[in-house]
């Protein structure tokens, strides 16, 4: 009976995986990666043409909105006048009226609501102003 139990004992399976031969795997696939990707050649982007972008005639109108919600009409960098949201449909239609193309740059505060900014840009574009913009800051 000692004798077949130390039999038993000498057939058992091994439970471990083996993992080596998936290292082994592994680090001939990462030097055939290594070995070809400076040979593969990205492609080459043929980018069309364009004519001479036209100067713009006419500089920009900003209109800086303060932390009060107040509208701040800057010409060539000086403040000209404060509006309400009441006066902006005004100023809107006089400036469509002198020139459509002109463009004007709204220059939010951050701490101000979204919604805010939005309807200056509703009756800016309501009031027959073509080319409204956005300012940010670049970091």
């Amino acid at each position: 009976m000692a004798g077949t139990s130390l039999r038993k004992n000498k057939r058992r399976a091994m439970s471990d995986i083996n993992v080596v031969p998936y290292i082994d795997v592994m680090l001939v696939l990462l030097v055939i990666f290594m070995v070809t990707a400076p040979m593969v050649n990205p492609g080459v982007v043929n980018l069309p043409t364009v004519g001479g972008a036209k100067v713009q005639s006419l500089p920009p109108v900003f209109l800086t909105i303060d932390a009060n919600e107040n509208v701040i009409v800057k010409k060539d960098g000086d403040p000209t006048q404060t509006l309400n949201k009441f006066e902006l449909g005004a100023f809107a239609r006089s400036q469509a009226e002198k020139s459509a193309d002109q463009p004007i740059v709204i220059a939010a505060d951050k701490s101000i609501k979204y919604e805010t900014v939005m309807e200056v840009m509703s009756k800016l574009k309501e009031n027959g102003v073509k080319r409204v913009g956005l300012a940010v800051k670049t970091q």
